[in-house]
C-alpha cells in the first residue's frame, strides 16, 4: 500500500514538473519592456504627432517638467499633460551594474508606449472643448519633487480653465488633482478620468504571476489577460470589462511593477478594461467617476485620486491601502489560491531577508521554520505510515485467506486497524494539509521582488535566474552552449545536488526490492530525471527544494529514533 502511494507521488510529480517545464516560459529579465523592440517605423503614437516645427510654439509643446524623488526620475510632459517618462531609480534591466535602470513609462512613438492621460471627457448632452492628448498646457513650476508639486493650466477659450496639480511622494505614488473652473456663463457637465495606456502587444504572463488589467472595485478583484482584452475589442467602446462600485483601483500590472491609478476614498467610480485596434493598438485601463460633475457659472469642482507607478513591495503597497484609503492595493501581487498562506509566508521572507541580508540564506530559514511547524503533522505520519508497514504482513495474510470474499475480507481487515488504532487515511492526512503550504512557498518564490537579481554565494549572481553552470559544458570550460540544441541539456551543479537528494530521500522512504522490476526501474529513474527536468528552473527553486530535501532526511531519521511502535496483535 505504501510503496504504491510512493509510486503515485512520485510520478505525479514528474508530471507536474514536466508541466511547468512546458508551460512557463523561459526565464527572461522580467523589465515591463522584455518583449522586442519594433523598428521606429512601424511605431505610432496613439495621438496624430506634431509635424517637425522651428517655431516657439514647438519649444512649448516640448517642454517637459523634470521630476525627481528617491526611487523614481523622469519628467511630465507638457503636451497632453501626461505621464509618459518614468524609470525606478533602485532597479536595473539586467544584474550588471551598468545596466540601464527599468523604465516603467515611455512616451507615445517610442518602442513601448505605456503612460498615464489624466483628462476630461463631455457628459451625455454636453459640448464643452476639453483638453486631450494634443493639448498644450502650461505651467510657471520647473520641477516635481516630493517638497515640490506643479501645477498645469490651459484655458479652452470658452470660459473654462482647466487645471492638474501633481505632487509625488518618497516613492512611487502621485497624487493629483483636477480642477475645472467655469466662467463661461453656462453651467456644464463633465466626467474625470484617468487612464493607464499602453501601445505595444504585452508577453502573456506566466500562469505563476498575473500579467496585466487588474482591478479592485466594490471590494472585488478582477483582472483579464491581454488575450482576452483582445477578444473583446468589437464590444462597444472596445469595452471588454466595466463596473462600478466605490473606491476601488485600476492599472496594468507586470511581474514585479504596477501602474495604477485611484480615485479619493470613498468617490463613486467607473472602472474598465478596453483594447482598441490600430497601428499601434492600444491596451487601455482607466477609471472615471461615475456621475458627471455640474460646474456651474462661476463655480469650480475639484477631483482627487491617485497614480502608482513602481515595484510591487508588499509593505509599501499594504501602507498605501491604509493610508491612502485604497483598498486592497496588495493584491496587485499575485497571491494565488492560497493567498490566507502565501501573503504572510511572503511577509515573514521579507522580514528574514532584511534582517539576515541574504535571500538564499532566508529563504533557507523559512523553509527550516516551516519545518519545524510542521514538524507534529510529518511526525504523525511517519508514525502512521510505520505502523502500516508492521501491519502489511498480517494484512496480506488475511487478504490471501479471504481472498474469495471480499467483503468478509474488508471486514477483517477494518477490524484489525481498528483494534491496532490505526488508520490507512492518517498518513495521507498531514500531507494533504503539508501539500498546500510547499505549493505556497513556490509561489512567493515567483512574485517576490526580493529574489530579482538576489544573490546568493559562489556562482549564483542572481537566484531569480537558473545556476549557469552545465557538465555538458564542462561548466563553461568548452565554449558552446548545449541548451541551443535542448533545453534537457542543462545540468548545473545546483541540479546534481537536488538529484542527490531526491535520491537519498527515496532511499530512505521506500525499498525497490519488495518491487516488480519495471517498477524498480521507474523508481530508480526518478531522481535522475529530477535534475533534467529541473535545471533549467531558477536557482532559489534548487536552493529551497534541495535545503528541503535535506531537512526531510534529517527529519525522518530522527523520528525514526525516537519513534517506538508496538507490536501488531497476532490474529487467527
Amino acid at each position: 500500500m505504501d510503496i504504491k502511494r510512493i509510486i503515485a507521488a512520485t510520478l505525479l510529480s514528474a508530471l507536474i514538473l514536466i508541466g511547468f517545464d512546458y508551460f512557463m516560459p523561459k526565464p527572461h529579465q522580467d523589465d515591463p519592456h522584455s518583449v522586442p523592440h519594433a523598428p521606429a517605423a512601424q511605431v505610432q503614437s496613439s495621438a496624430p504627432a506634431a509635424a517637425p516645427e522651428t517655431s516657439a510654439e514647438t519649444q512649448v509643446a516640448a517642454r517637459r517638467i523634470p521630476l525627481s524623488g528617491p526611487d523614481v526620475q523622469g519628467s511630465v510632459n507638457l503636451k497632453g499633460a501626461v505621464l509618459d517618462d518614468l524609470i525606478l531609480t533602485k532597479y536595473r534591466e539586467m544584474l550588471a551594474k551598468n545596466s540601464p535602470l527599468v523604465r516603467l513609462l515611455d512616451k507615445a512613438g517610442s518602442a513601448h508606449p505605456n503612460f498615464v492621460v489624466i483628462g476630461w471627457t463631455n457628459a451625455p448632452g454636453s459640448n464643452a472643448r476639453v483638453p486631450d492628448l494634443n493639448t498644450v498646457w502650461d505651467s510657471t513650476d520647473e520641477t516635481l519633487t516630493p517638497d515640490h508639486p506643479v501645477t498645469l493650466h490651459w484655458d479652452n477659450g470658452q470660459g473654462l480653465v482647466f487645471s492638474i496639480q501633481i505632487g509625488l511622494d518618497d516613492h512611487y505614488m502621485f497624487a493629483v488633482n483636477q480642477t475645472v473652473e467655469n466662467h463661461s456663463g453656462q453651467p456644464v457637465a463633465l466626467v474625470p478620468f484617468q487612464r493607464v495606456q499602453r501601445d505595444y502587444d504585452a508577453p502573456e504572463g506566466a500562469f505563476t504571476a498575473h500579467e496585466g488589467p487588474i482591478a479592485v472595485v466594490g471590494g472585488r478583484m478582477q483582472d483579464e489577460s491581454y488575450k482576452n482584452l483582445r477578444k473583446g475589442a468589437d464590444h462597444p467602446d472596445h469595452v471588454s470589462w466595466s463596473s462600478t462600485g466605490t473606491s476601488g483601483w485600476d492599472g496594468i500590472s507586470d511581474k514585479f511593477w504596477l501602474t495604477a491609478v485611484a480615485p479619493a476614498d470613498g468617490t463613486p467610480v467607473t472602472a474598465s478594461f478596453a483594447y482598441v485596434p490600430g497601428a499601434p493598438a492600444s491596451y487601455q485601463v482607466g477609471m472615471s467617476t461615475q456621475a458627471p460633475q455640474q460646474i456651474m457659472p462661476n463655480g469650480s469642482i475639484t477631483e482627487k485620486s491617485h497614480v502608482f507607478a513602481g515595484a510591487k513591495v508588499l509593505s509599501l503597497l499594504q501602507a498605501y491601502s491604509k493610508q491612502l484609503g485604497i483598498p486592497d492595493l496588495d493584491k496587485a501581487i499575485d497571491f494565488g489560491w492560497f493567498s490566507f498562506l502565501t501573503r504572510p509566508l511572503l511577509t515573514l521572507l521579507h522580514w528574514l531577508y532584511l534582517h539576515i541580508g541574504n535571500f538564499g540564506l532566508a529563504l533557507m530559514a523559512l523553509t527550516l521554520i516551516v519545518k519545524i511547524v510542521l514538524f507534529p503533522l510529518a511526525s504523525k505520519a511517519a508514525q502512521s505510515s510505520a505502523r502500516m508497514r508492521l501491519l502489511a504482513p498480517k494484512v496480506k495474510e488475511i487478504r490471501e485467506k479471504n481472498k474469495d470474499d471480499p467483503m468478509a475480507m474488508n471486514q477483517k481487515v477494518m477490524a484489525l486497524y481498528r483494534e491496532e488504532k490505526v488508520s490507512p487515511a492518517s498518513g495521507c492526512l498531514p500531507m494533504l494539509i503539508q501539500a498546500p503550504i510547499f505549493f505556497c512557498l513556490y509561489k512567493i518564490l515567483n512574485i517576490s521582488i526580493d529574489a530579482r537579481h538576489a544573490p546568493f554565494f559562489g556562482w549564483i549572481r542572481d537566484l531569480s535566474m537558473p545556476d549557469p553552470t552545465n557538465v555538458f559544458n564542462l561548466f563553461g570550460l568548452l565554449p558552446f552552449d548545449p541548451t541551443h540544441y535542448s533545453s534537457f541539456l542543462h545540468v548545473s551543479i545546483w541540479g546534481a545536488a537536488l538529484g542527490l537528494t531526491f535520491w537519498l530521500l527515496q532511499r530512505q522512504t521506500s525499498s525497490t526490492a519488495s518491487l516488480d522490476p519495471a517498477q524498480a526501474r521507474v523508481m530508480q529513474f526518478m531522481p535522475l530525471a529530477y535534475v533534467f527536468f529541473m535545471s533549467g528552473f531558477p536557482a532559489s527553486l534548487l536552493v529551497y527544494y534541495t535545503w528541503n530535501n535535506l531537512l526531510t532526511v534529517a527529519q525522518q531519521m530522527f523520528i525514526q529514533r525516537r519513534t517506538a511502535l508496538p507490536v501488531p496483535v497476532s490474529r487467527t
